[in-house]
C-alpha cells in the first residue's frame, strides 16, 4: 500500500506592497505585533520573518515622533517643560541629579 507524499505545511506566506505600507503604518502608530499578526492572518514567527524591515522602519518613525513631541514639550515653559528636559538629559545624555559635581 503506497503513503501520499506529505507536503511541507501551509504555503509560504508572499507580502504584497500593500500589505507592507499597512505593516510599516500600524507600527508606527504603535500596533503591537500580535494585532498587526490577527489584521494579516499570520502567525508572529511569519511577521517578524517576512516584514522584519517594515516593523524596524514603522518602530523608528514611531520613536522619532516621540523624540519630537518630548523636545515640544520640553521647549515650553513650566513644570511639563521642566520634567521634559531631566527625562532628556537622563535617557539621553546620562545625566543624574546624584552624581558629583566635576572638579575645577
Amino acid at each position: 500500500m503506497e503513503m501520499a507524499k506529505k507536503t511541507p505545511g501551509r504555503p509560504p506566506h508572499i507580502p504584497s506592497e500593500t500589505d507592507r505600507r499597512l505593516v510599516e503604518q500600524l507600527a508606527s502608530n504603535g500596533v503591537r505585533q500580535s494585532e498587526i499578526c490577527y489584521v494579516l492572518g499570520i502567525s508572529q514567527k511569519t511577521l517578524r520573518l517576512r516584514f522584519r524591515k517594515e516593523l524596524n522602519r514603522g518602530a523608528a518613525r514611531l520613536e522619532a515622533a516621540l523624540v519630537m513631541q518630548l523636545y515640544a514639550l520640553a521647549a515650553g515653559n513650566g513644570a511639563i517643560a521642566l520634567r521634559a528636559t531631566i527625562f532628556i538629559l537622563k535617557a539621553r545624555f546620562g545625566w543624574s541629579p546624584y552624581l558629583p559635581p566635576p572638579r575645577s
